[in-house]
């Protein structure tokens, strides 16, 4: 099993930066894939960002592709979306979730079987 936890969420002004973390802990896979999703309310959950661990490959969706950065810190299990230039349009539950590299998109939720419970991020004036 693994568990992951997410942290960093938070409210912030349009503009500003915020860094969110998860953590995996437990028995991840020796190769893995992470992903990063959020859900505003009222709406579906959509794909943000993913990093394949073993290729150091990251994947973005449009709407945030140049604003966000996901990275990992793999002796910590660790992974970080580091985002910038916020807007209220980002605001939702952002959720990590891990799943066995397998080689297929990382961008559907459907492929994870582990998730974290989420952390807010809130961007408002």
């Amino acid at each position: 099993q693994v568990q992951l936890v997410e942290s960093g969420g938070k409210l912030v002004q349009p503009g500003d930066s915020l860094r969110l973390s998860c953590a995996a802990s437990g028995r991840p896979p020796r190769t893995y894939d992470m992903g990063w999703f959020r859900q505003a309310p009222g709406k579906d959950r959509e794909f943000v960002a993913a990093m394949v661990k073993s290729l150091g490959l990251t994947y973005y969706a449009d709407s945030v592709k140049g604003r966000f950065t996901v990275s990992g810190d793999f002796t910590k299990n660790t992974v970080y979306l580091q985002m910038s230039n916020l807007n209220p349009e980002d605001t939702g539950l952002y959720y990590c979730a891990l799943r066995s590299t397998n080689g297929d998109t990382p961008r559907y939720p459907s492929g994870y079987p582990f998730w974290g419970q989420g952390t807010q991020v809130t961007v408002s004036s």
